[in-house]
């Protein structure tokens, strides 16, 4: 990796990044910008995924959405919308695998050019990288969210239970996405020379594991499936499931920020 291939806009945005993360006394390198720079345009790209699952999931539901006497309880569903659905479901999860290809391919190639090779004494495992309290809230979210989808099942209306499909379905595929990106944020290679980049490179990891954790496709979901269908008390819950989850989330990164600033080591989640 030559300085030439880095642009002083990428060089800029790691020294700003370095410095929103505390870590004002290390150097910004053109293999700090190429890592970081990979993983913004990783991200904005995940995004537009998700964005476009949603509209895929709300596009699915919509044409197969059971009308006239269906839509009183009376009609079958239309099971080729689910299996469209799943192909959908598949096809995310390839595309958020490729994205994490991509990051890993960068990684190894800015790695191959350094003279040496820096690796952790013991390698950042996932209570380290994202730490009890996100994996505990990470498997609350989507059980809880699971239930709330399971408990549309129960209602009579064929609509609605079509809808609670959909929504199962859909958050089916929000787990296995997030099981992928956490493989790759916690098998993908060291890339440190010395104990500067090593700090850079857990401090990228524990960004990237909140960033998968973060649970906005998860509350998304409903707005393109069930909400127009199911009774006033599910969506009530749901209401009341996102705010906990929201607040939940909130406390969450301020107590893990503030023990991290008493450990003086930044983003360390235990």
């Amino acid at each position: 990796m030559t300085d030439q291939s880095v642009s002083p806009a990428e060089l800029k945005g790691a020294g700003e990044w370095l410095a929103v993360h505390g870590l004002t006394d290390v150097q910004p390198t053109p293999l700090l910008a190429t890592r970081l720079a990979v993983r913004q345009r990783a991200r904005l790209a995940a995004a537009v995924l998700l964005a476009a699952f949603i509209i895929a999931v709300a596009l699915v539901y919509t044409f197969a959405r059971p009308h006239g006497p269906a839509a009183d309880g009376s009609g079958s569903y239309r099971h080729w919308s689910l299996l469209v659905l799943t192909a959908v479901v598949a096809g995310l999860v390839l595309a958020q695998s490729l994205l994490d290809r991509r990051v890993r391919q960068v990684d190894r190639r800015v790695g191959a050019t350094l003279p040496r090779r820096a690796a952790h004494p013991v390698r950042p495992g996932w209570r380290t990288v994202l730490g009890r309290a996100r994996a505990a809230f990470a498997v609350a979210t989507f059980a809880g969210a699971m239930l709330l989808a399971i408990g549309a099942l129960t209602v009579l209306d064929s609509t609605a239970r079509y809808a609670a499909l959909v929504l199962l379905i859909g958050l089916c595929g929000a787990a296995v996405v997030t099981v992928v990106q956490l493989r790759h944020v916690l098998t993908h290679p060291v890339v440190a020379e010395d104990e500067a980049s090593l700090t850079t490179d857990v401090v990228m990891r524990v960004e990237d594991a909140r960033e998968v954790t973060t649970p906005s496709l998860v509350w998304c979901l409903p707005v393109a499936s069930v909400l127009d269908t199911v009774p006033g008390w599910w969506v009530f819950a749901w209401c009341l499931f996102v705010a906990l989850s929201a607040v939940s989330l909130a406390l969450i990164t301020v107590w893990t920020g503030l023990a991290a600033r008493r450990r003086g080591t930044p983003l360390a989640p235990r």
